[in-house]
């Protein structure tokens, strides 16, 4: 049977396999409409107005020091890890920045370009600086793996009816705003978020053991850690209508993956 594309739907079938890019480390395709220079626009003047507007810890608090120790560590791992593949490109737009904001949160996030927050309610479950470590591990490796612009391509696709970001600044800059806050920030639209988010967590946790494996942390302790998060889990939302794994798959995939990440990564 001949089937005949119109020239509007070659060129976005086209467009769309231009757009494919690769995940460093795992090699996975990815849809990437958005130029990383256009998207750190709105991730760095977001990132700046949460940080001025918040309890954000000077440098002098020893649990600012923690957080821009353990995240600088992970962030020469990365640095040392792209180099060694021929990758360096992929980061070389990264203005690293790490801030510590009071706030009973239990959270953490990495900006694209490499802008990162942890709220203090975070280090009591953390715990000590390699629990930590998972976590930034996990946060920065979202942000090396393009799963924000991965989103935000999909997203523009669906809700903004497949205009670029270019044009959406241009055009629809409120509805691009509160597309970006709610991907970033907030969570995002069900129906689009289920299935990559809950893979690209798994992803991210598989890059973030490396990550801090490299920066000197013993992975292990990751299993620990998780199980203190399920404990403080209240959530009883099934997996199937969650954006994250669940604790108990978490787990159980992330024991599968120490023993074969911790002999090829982590040098005591």
């Amino acid at each position: 049977m001949n089937i005949k594309y119109s020239p509007a739907i070659t060129l976005c079938i086209c467009l769309l396999v231009a757009a494919c890019k690769t995940v460093p480390v795992t090699g996975r395709k990815q849809l990437n409409l958005v130029p990383n220079s256009m998207i750190q626009v709105l991730a760095f003047t977001e990132y700046d107005s949460v940080v001025k507007a918040s309890a954000t810890l000077n440098q002098s608090d020893e649990r600012a020091q923690l957080v821009t120790r353990v995240g600088s560590r992970i962030q020469a791992a990365v640095e040392t890890y792209m180099q060694q593949h021929n990758m360096s490109k992929e980061i070389k737009s990264f203005k690293w920045e790490y801030n510590t904001i009071e706030e009973n949160t239990i959270n953490a996030w990495c900006m694209p370009g490499g802008k990162v927050v942890v709220y203090t309610g975070l280090l009591p479950v953390t715990q000590n600086e390699t629990a930590l470590a998972v976590v930034l591990g996990h946060e920065i490796a979202h942000a090396i793996a393009r799963h924000g612009n991965e989103r935000m391509s999909e997203a523009l696709l669906i809700n903004l009816g497949g205009v670029v970001l270019e044009e959406a600044l241009k055009t629809k800059k409120s509805e691009t705003q509160t597309l970006f806050l709610g991907l970033y920030m907030i969570g995002s639209n069900l129906a689009l978020a289920l299935p990559n988010s809950r893979m690209q967590e798994s992803e991210a946790d598989k890059l973030g053991l490396i990550f801090m494996s490299m920066a000197g942390y013993d992975p292990n302790e990751a299993i620990p850690f998780w199980q203190r998060m399920a404990a403080n889990n209240k959530s009883n939302v099934p997996q199937f209508l969650s954006t994250h794994p669940s604790d108990e798959t978490r787990i159980k995939k992330l024991s599968a993956l120490l023993p074969e990440i911790r002999s090829a990564y982590y040098k005591q």
